[in-house]
């Protein structure tokens, strides 16, 4: 086992678990390399999509909407001018990468299909492990917006409900710099939304 009793029971209990340095810090800086070199092959001409929590723009925005078998950049919210011009550097204008790295790139297949993630999802609880996203999300400075509370179960839907996301900080996460934030016992309260297209 990788987990030890203790912490099954605490991400039971709380519906989430943090696993200081699980991941090595070559592979953080793989994996941040591998997605500068995305962003850097990424033609803005070809569709530009601005991610965003807004609930409309997500509903009528097909680049994003049909992402999920496919490698994508979107912009944050703040990254255009006016005048439709980037106001910084694409490399600093993406908000993320997503969402199926896991399956098309093998840097990051490399990294979600490994026996110590397969382990922790099933000591989790998971029967049959099945990765449906990924993403890189990028921290930049100065620019963005904001991401509300919300639960992943809204976007990835089951039944019964067994969403279980895995986050990783590929540098260190600060509630300077954006952190990752959870609310104990969140999982086990019911699904707030759900998102049709």
């Amino acid at each position: 086992m990788l987990l030890s009793q203790v912490e099954i029971e605490l991400f039971e209990q709380d519906g989430y678990l943090v696993l200081e340095d699980f991941v090595s810090k070559d592979a953080c800086e793989a994996l941040s390399h591998r997605a500068t070199e995305i962003v850097d092959a990424f033609d803005p001409s070809e569709s530009v999509s601005i991610f965003t929590t807004n609930e409309q723009t997500r509903h009528s925005d097909r680049y994003f909407l049909e992402s999920g078998d496919k490698i994508r950049c979107f912009f944050e919210e703040e990254a255009f001018g006016e005048n439709g011009e980037l106001r910084q550097a694409k490399s600093k204008s993406i908000n993320k990468i997503g969402h199926a790295m896991h399956d098309l790139d093998p840097v990051f297949e490399n990294f979600s299909r490994t026996p110590e993630l397969a382990q922790i999802s099933k000591e989790v609880g998971f029967k049959d492990p099945r990765i449906l996203q990924s993403m890189f999300i990028f921290k930049q400075p100065h620019i963005g917006g904001e991401v509300v509370c919300h639960q992943d179960a809204t976007f990835l839907h089951t039944e019964p409900m067994s969403v279980k996301g895995f986050w990783f900080a590929l540098e260190d996460a600060t509630q300077e710099n954006g952190c990752m934030w959870a609310i104990p016992g969140g999982h086990k309260s019911p699904v707030k939304s759900r998102f049709f297209r």
